[in-house]
């Protein structure tokens, strides 16, 4: 956590009281009016600060795929006919072309290595793959625990700053009601030594205009 202080609180919850519903609803409709103007900027505004648009260049490939997308034809990326076992009705000796008895090999050897691949990982999800889900579920749930042990921590320092924060508070309350007053009874003597000053002001004034 930061340690650098960015926002600094003058509120008093536990000495000040409580505002009356006027007050909260002005001060609510000035939070909103606030909000209001910050998240909804002028349209020219806005538009005048952003850059112009670039056409858009894109390569043949992407061109062509997007031209697929939008007429929804099927992907046909991958050849999956060179992952499906031969036909066993299909006769080698039937043949005698060696290209074609090539590319019949080749399919057989492409399609047993792929079987061949696809067996071993299925009998290893059938060996390991129970316990591998329920070693998931417990790092899941070990991290699920730390993490609201973590929130308990949170709270629970929460509660101890507001409670120290109201025990300060109700320290320095009849201290800062006495300041308040004090300044209070301060401000009305200064108010009340204007006025007599200005009375005094006034009557030096109005004896000087009779002795002229």
């Amino acid at each position: 956590m930061s340690s650098i202080r960015t926002t600094v609180h003058e509120s008093l919850p536990y000495v000040d009281p409580e505002p009356t519903p006027a007050e909260r609803a002005a001060a609510e409709s000035l939070i909103a009016a606030e909000q209001q103007s910050a998240s909804s900027p002028s349209p020219s505004s806005s538009s005048s600060s952003l850059p112009p648009l670039r056409e858009p260049n894109f390569s043949p490939l992407i061109t062509a795929e997007l031209d697929r997308i939008a007429a929804k034809a099927p992907l046909k990326g991958i050849d999956l006919s060179r992952y499906e076992a031969p036909d066993s009705d299909s006769d080698p000796s039937s043949t005698t072309d060696p290209s074609t008895l090539s590319t019949q090999l080749q399919r057989a050897y492409t399609a047993a290595t792929y079987l061949s691949g696809r067996h071993a990982h299925l009998q290893l999800l059938d060996a390991y793959g129970k316990n591998a889900w329920l070693v998931g579920n417990w790092q899941l749930e070990s991290e699920l625990r730390a993490l609201e042990r973590e929130l308990e921590s949170t709270k629970k320092e929460i509660d101890v700053v507001n409670i120290q924060r109201r025990r300060v508070q109700d320290e320095v309350g009849g201290e800062l009601k006495g300041l308040e007053e004090t300044w209070k009874r301060g401000v009305g003597r200064v108010l009340e030594t204007e006025i007599a000053t200005e009375g005094l002001r006034q009557q030096v004034l109005e004896r000087q205009r009779g002795g002229v």
